[in-house]
Order: structure tokens, then C-alpha cells, then sequence
């Protein structure tokens, strides 16, 4: 059986091990733990704040590396100075497990730069990338709306959006040398294999869809409207100025002009929410802030909801779009990135201009209008996400991709 060594910046299934005392963001990386446990030899290494040794669960052993957090560390960060100390921990640790291959989940960390280090065949997945995400980081507010705002309201470098703007740009160029240096690639849409075309252009690149979270696969929307009703509009988003935000705000308002009745709820923000705050005089009673969400809440609230928006200026394979799709929810996407690749225009969903509230309000309009031609798109949706994300075809080609890597 192939050993494989993980490196994540979520702990996958390991939080199941403490309750969910770690919280995580990447639920799709827990589904994947559990679907290749049987498949191969693996072993996780994640980033934690908590001092935790290393432990066997299940059948994956997992390996926590403490990060410290503190204000020095984040003024650090801000002005670059901050320098990457844990490679030490990562070249033990690919000492002592021996791993046939080492799977780097995500750019977005200092992990890929052990390729210094280690002669052991290194694929990294591309979730995003910072680079292009950088670029287009103001696409939904100002650089300037967004300093006029924090410089008024908190100290100007810590917990906000300009910090977290530049540390992205840092971490960007440790991004492209892990890029520059990586032989093995694995991606999922057009977006991220022609981006490594031009970052990565000496790379081996491989598709492997991902797989989402089980009660996904087993719940199907099923709902029906008509014009007495309010329309009830769906958007699972994050706390960045590129998510959105502001077209769905604009595009309320403008549905508000025409007395639509309807309600929006967003989750993964709430009133504290720094976009929240920012924008904060133009939310009003229509828009629904959910907070974050478990599984199971964010299933049900997809099932009762009439119409799936995704917003963002720029993203790769939104986990919630594919997740809205495989309930068989009628989407609106923001073509952007890789959701092309995800979503047919007008076969599976309607694909419009990022940043456009006239064309997003006017979509919504054209799925109430004809309902029943929304829900077509919401079932061929659904047919098209069972098969991109078919479990077992997903972990039959990861574990050919890690062979033929093996055997190069």
C-alpha cells in the first residue's frame, strides 16, 4: 500500500477525534481523509494552535504542528519579516514517516517550500491562488473605501482588510517559488491548469475532482414557487472584499425598486463580520445573516431556499457552488475562475459578468418568471455534480495519479 504523507492547513478528520474542539474551514479535505483511509498508507500533517501530540485515528495518523498566534506575529507578517520557521518540523517528520509521496494541499502555506529539502516526489493541489486573488482583492470595494473606514474605526494594520491584503501579497511570492518548483500538479478546472501553464510551466498536471460532504450526496432539493410566495435567494460566502458583497447588496436594492418580495440569506457572515461592518449602512431587513453554519443547518437551509447565488470575483471550485449544484438547487454563478468549468451557462445554471447587480437581479427575475425551466437547470445540475464528484472515481484517480508518480 502506497504511503502518502498529507501536508493541510486544516486538520481533516482529526477534528472528529476531538469533538470538533479544532475548527476548520476545509470539510471537503474531511471527506477525502475518510474516503482514502482504505486506499492507502496515509498520514496528515496539519497546522493547529493547540499542543497536541502526534495520534492514530481511525485508520490515518495525524500530525499536529503548533503554530504560535500573537499580535508580533501579525506586525511580523504585515511588513514581511515574519520568517517561515517550521520547516525543521516538516523535514523530521518526512524523515521519520518515509512517505512514498507527499500530497501538499493548497499554495497557500509555506509546506511546498520543503521541496528544498527532501527528494521525495511532492504534488501540490491547487485550490486557489494567491496571486490572481491579490489582483483582483479590490474588485468589490475600494482600496480607498476600506482604509477611509478602519483608519476611522481601529488601528490601521491588525484585523482588517488591508492586513489581510498584504499578507496575502507575502505570501503570494512564497507561493510562486513553491509554483516554480513543483514537478506534480493536481487541479480540477481550465481556470487553475492554464494559470500553472504560466507559474508552473514545467509541471505534470492532473485532474482529480473533489469529493464534498456526505449528507451532500444524500439529500435533493425539492421546491416549488409561485407568485404569492417571497422568493427565498441563497449566497454561502466568506468575510473578503472579492466575495461579492457589494453586487448583492446593490442587486437587493434594485429588486426592492421593483417590490419583489423576497429574503436573503447569507451564510458564513454575521453582523460582526468586517464586510459587514464596512457596508454596514446599506443592510437592510432582507438580507438574513446566518452566521456560520454546520452541515446539516446549511443543507436545510439550501433545500428551502428557491434560487443558489455565487457572487465572488474571482474563485476557483467553489465548495459551495458544487454543493448547492449537487442538491439540485437552482444557481446563478459569477463566471469567474474555474466556475466554467463547474457550471454549463443555461444547462445547469445561468453563468453572468461578475460585479454586474443588473444582470444578477435580472437572472433572478428569469428563474421566477419560469420557474419550472429553473428547476430543469437544478436537476441536470444535480445529474452532472454526481458524476464529477462520483466518490469512487475520485479516490481511483488519486490513487493512479500517486502511482504513476510513484513509478516516474
Amino acid at each position: 500500500m502506497t504511503k502518502v504523507l498529507w501536508f493541510s492547513n486544516t486538520p481533516a478528520n482529526a477534528d472528529e477525534y476531538f469533538n470538533n474542539e479544532i475548527k476548520q474551514t476545509g470539510g471537503w479535505l474531511k471527506s477525502l481523509d475518510l474516503l482514502m483511509q482504505d486506499h492507502i498508507d496515509l498520514h496528515i500533517a496539519f497546522k493547529t494552535h493547540l499542543s497536541i501530540s502526534p495520534f492514530e485515528y481511525k485508520k490515518t495518523t495525524y500530525y499536529p504542528i503548533t503554530i504560535k498566534k500573537s499580535l508580533s506575529k501579525k506586525i511580523l507578517n504585515f511588513f514581511n519579516l515574519q520568517k517561515y520557521n517550521y520547516l525543521d518540523q516538516y523535514q523530521k517528520l518526512i524523515m521519520e514517516i518515509n512517505p512514498d509521496v507527499i500530497h501538499i494541499h493548497g499554495t497557500e502555506s509555506d509546506f511546498g517550500l520543503i521541496y528544498k529539502y527532501t527528494d521525495k516526489p511532492i504534488v501540490v493541489s491547487i485550490q486557489g491562488n494567491l496571486t490572481v486573488y491579490t489582483h483582483k482583492f479590490f474588485s468589490g470595494l475600494s482600496k480607498n473605501k476600506i482604509n477611509k473606514y478602519f483608519i476611522r474605526k481601529s488601528f490601521p494594520f491588525i484585523d482588517n482588510f488591508m492586513f489581510t491584503f498584504r499578507n496575502m501579497k507575502n505570501e503570494s511570492k512564497i507561493e510562486s517559488e513553491i509554483l516554480k518548483n513543483s514537478k506534480y500538479i493536481i487541479g480540477r478546472t481550465d481556470w487553475d491548469k492554464n494559470i500553472t501553464k504560466v507559474l508552473s510551466p514545467q509541471n505534470t498536471y492532473f485532474h482529480n475532482d473533489e469529493v464534498l460532504r456526505d449528507g451532500f450526496y444524500k439529500n435533493v432539493w425539492d421546491l416549488d414557487w409561485d407568485k404569492n410566495q417571497k422568493i427565498i435567494i441563497h449566497t454561502t460566502t466568506g468575510d473578503s472584499p472579492y466575495k461579492g458583497f457589494e453586487t448583492i447588496l446593490q442587486a437587493a436594492n434594485l429588486l426592492l425598486k421593483l417590490n419583489i418580495d423576497f429574503e436573503w440569506r447569507l451564510a458564513g457572515l454575521n453582523e460582526k463580520s468586517l464586510i459587514t461592518k464596512v457596508v454596514k449602512s446599506n443592510v437592510g431587513n432582507y438580507i438574513k445573516l446566518l452566521g456560520n453554519l454546520n452541515e446539516n443547518e446549511l443543507i436545510q437551509n439550501l433545500k428551502s431556499s428557491h434560487i443558489y447565488v455565487m457572487p465572488s470575483h474571482i474563485e476557483n471550485s467553489p465548495n459551495s457552488l458544487c454543493e448547492a449544484m449537487i442538491l439540485g438547487v437552482p444557481c446563478i454563478s459569477a463566471h469567474v475562475g474555474g466556475t466554467g468549468s463547474i457550471l454549463k451557462n443555461k444547462k445547469e445554471g445561468v453563468l453572468i459578468q461578475d460585479g454586474d447587480p443588473w444582470m444578477l437581479a435580472g437572472t433572478i427575475l428569469e428563474f421566477v418568471q419560469n420557474f419550472e425551466q429553473a428547476k430543469v437547470y437544478g436537476k441536470q445540475a444535480r445529474k452532472t455534480a454526481l458524476i464529477r464528484h462520483n466518490k469512487e472515481k475520485i479516490s481511483n484517480d488519486l490513487k493512479l495519479i500517486y502511482n504513476k508518480i510513484v513509478n516516474e
